[in-house]
């Protein structure tokens, strides 16, 4: 049985891509688990720093595959909150690259990386209200992105929006012309890899964490966390590092 989807590691960068262009990568159950069992693994890998998450043909994902729904007769989520809960709370970053287009469900990976960057000619839409459905699973990342008024709109209209206005709106952290995409991916990760791998990993949280925090609280928790981190092993060679003038050892090639 052919695989629906890939992965390969290479220079710290696990790359993980959808492969089911007929059915334009729509999340199947098949699909859903293959993408789990991969994500388990990068996560699990000590070589792979960054993780990559893209597809094949000209869609990164259509969404719930439709198909398999309807001969279920009841709805079938598969693997998909896993999945998400994986790439959210993941100590390795997350960037998506986006190859074309994505709808309704694909929109929740996409929301679930830490970075996505896509191409100008790629368009967006969540679709569910159009089927009588609603992005329910998906909201829990999404809504986590979107500015709130931005998400009443395409939530409750179901309009197709472009990526100039899905970076403008939160879902995107870039659109870029087709041709630099590649590179604006590959930037990235060279980027995330050059930071020490807790740090990293504590950061992430802390983004998303500290705004939630009274600001008595968050400076008494990120004081003692500082202080930690500077007398960490990782910390302390880094600033050994930057002294002698030479790379730390997590960004030693």
């Amino acid at each position: 049985m052919t695989s629906l989807v890939h992965k390969e590691l290479a220079d710290g960068v696990a790359t993980i891509t959808l492969d089911s262009p007929p059915n334009r990568n729509a999340l199947s159950v098949r699909l859903l688990e293959e993408l789990r069992e991969h994500l388990s693994w990068a996560l699990a890998e000590p070589e792979a720093r960054v993780i990559v998450l893209t597809a094949t043909g000209n869609v990164f994902s259509s969404g719930a595959d439709l198909k398999e729904q309807r001969a279920a007769g009841a709805p079938i989520t598969g693997a998909l909150p896993e999945i998400m809960t994986l790439l959210w709370e993941s100590a390795k970053p997350a960037v998506c690259r986006l190859n074309g287009t994505a709808r309704a469900g694909g929109l929740g990976l996409v929301a679930s990386c830490d970075f996505a960057i896509a191409p100008l000619t790629a368009s967006f839409a969540f679709t569910e209200v159009r089927l009588g459905v609603v992005p329910a699973m998906i909201s829990v990342p999404v809504l986590r992105r979107l500015d709130p008024r931005a998400a009443a709109e395409y939530f409750l209209t179901g309009e197709v929006f472009d990526a100039a206005r899905a970076a403008e709106i939160g879902l995107l952290s870039r659109a870029v012309p087709e041709e630099e995409l590649d590179a604006t991916v590959a930037h990235y990760a060279e980027m995330l890899i050059k930071g020490g791998p807790e740090a990293v990993a504590l950061t992430k949280r802390l983004v998303r964490d500290v705004p939630k925090l009274s600001f008595e609280d968050g400076l008494r928790r990120m004081t003692e966390l500082s202080a930690e981190r500077f007398t960490s092993q990782e910390g302390q060679e880094g600033i050994a590092a930057f002294w002698e003038k030479r790379p730390p050892k997590w960004a030693a090639r």
